[in-house]
């Protein structure tokens, strides 16, 4: 297992904020966001540091010379327009692009302004959401038709085959046929909530468009940022609920983010929505972060809930996943009132410090020492 860096998509439709949301949430210059639509022609690609208050206190306790944060890798993606899955304005590529990513950052416009044009002539973000949704469904139902029929030729032509690829392919047909019909439904794939493993992996294998989580954000002037309050935000909140079951909604403001990097880009102003919108995303991937602390330096790992021990050694190396033996770990709530310099011979002496072995479940905020044997010490 190697560490992994998780991409995330900016989508929407064409000209609602999502360059000005990319530069924000990346502190970087793209010059003045167009106010037209294909402003973005080839996606923009930026990385984002992971907030962590876990790893600022670590590096305090530890001293560590350097703080090494988790990173993601954002794209800016083209514009999307009613009809892209037929190939209108910049479709292919914007839908191929999604489907490149792991995750899903939709913004939806819900302010007023005559002077920043809207491509479908008013403000209404329902029927926003709704084009969005529409298309990828559109071009999911094609992927999906054009994978059954591939896979009925190949139940056909059974020469050679071993029943337990017939029986995969049988599988792989019936999971295809049960996707195509919620998706008709106009609902996300991703929305069945009892997918076996099996299936899952399935899918997986497709990177269907609308089985990729999505966090919705949505786009509303500095006034409505600061009181969290929006005219449009009830009849997003139930399109969400319908339509896109389980997945989060964030008023944040394109703006006002913007005016808050050009004030100070050094430093994340405690009012901002990112650091909320970055774990948010995080979380809708099933994400969790352990830690590895020292003199030298403190760094942030990223796996999946539920990861084993050795898998996630293996994050930082492959050969420690393979040679692992045990491992060390602190729990950071045993630590998080402690104050600098840290002795971890106080802890021990409470029984804190854990040892565990292969079957052990990384938990988020775990501090962990592993021991591998190619290393005969702590890595």
């Amino acid at each position: 297992m190697q560490s992994k860096t998780h991409h995330f998509g900016i989508v929407g439709l064409a000209n609602v904020g999502k360059s000005t949301f990319f530069q924000a949430i990346t502190k970087s210059t793209l010059g003045n966001p167009a106010n037209y639509p294909y402003a973005t022609i080839e996606p923009e690609e930026a990385r984002v540091l992971v907030p962590s208050k876990k790893l600022d206190k670590l590096t305090e306790l530890f001293g560590s010379q350097k703080k090494i944060p988790a990173i993601l890798k954002i794209f800016d993606i083209a514009g999307l327009t009613k009809g892209s899955s037929t190939g209108a304005g910049l479709g292919n590529q914007f839908l191929a692009d999604i489907r490149a990513v792991d995750g899903i950052f939709q913004v939806v416009r819900a302010f007023r302004d005559d002077e920043i044009i809207h491509i479908e002539g008013n403000v209404d973000p329902v029927r926003d959401l709704t084009i969005v949704q529409d298309e990828l469904i559109l071009k999911d139902m094609e992927f999906i038709e054009n994978s059954v029929l591939k896979l009925e030729k190949q139940l056909k032509s059974r020469g050679g085959k071993t029943q337990h690829e017939i029986a995969h392919f049988e599988e792989e047909l019936e999971t295809l046929n049960m996707a195509f019909e919620l998706i008709t439904e106009g609902q996300k794939v991703i929305n069945k909530q009892d997918w076996t493993d099996d299936q899952i992996d399935i899918l997986n294998s497709y990177t269907l468009l609308t089985a990729k989580p999505t966090v919705f954000l949505v786009n509303v002037n500095e006034q409505d940022f600061l009181s969290q309050t929006n005219e449009f935000l009830p009849k997003i909140q139930e399109w969400v609920d319908e339509y896109a079951m389980g997945s989060q909604v964030i008023l944040f403001s394109a703006s006002y983010e913007t005016k808050l990097n050009n004030e100070n880009p050094e430093t994340t102003h405690e009012s901002s929505s990112l650091p909320s919108i970055i774990n948010q995303m995080r979380e809708s991937l099933n994400l969790i972060s352990f830690f590895t602390c020292g003199p030298i330096e403190a760094r942030q790992w990223t796996v999946r809930k539920n990861v084993m021990a050795p898998q996630a050694a293996g994050v930082i190396h492959t050969d420690f996943e393979k040679s692992f033996i045990n491992a060390e770990v602190i729990k950071f709530n045993d630590i998080k009132d402690y104050n600098p310099p840290f002795d971890e011979k106080i802890l021990r002496s409470k029984g804190k410090v854990h040892r565990v072995g292969k079957n052990y479940v990384i938990e988020d905020g775990d501090l962990v020492h592993f021991r591998a044997a190619a290393a005969k010490s702590r890595k």
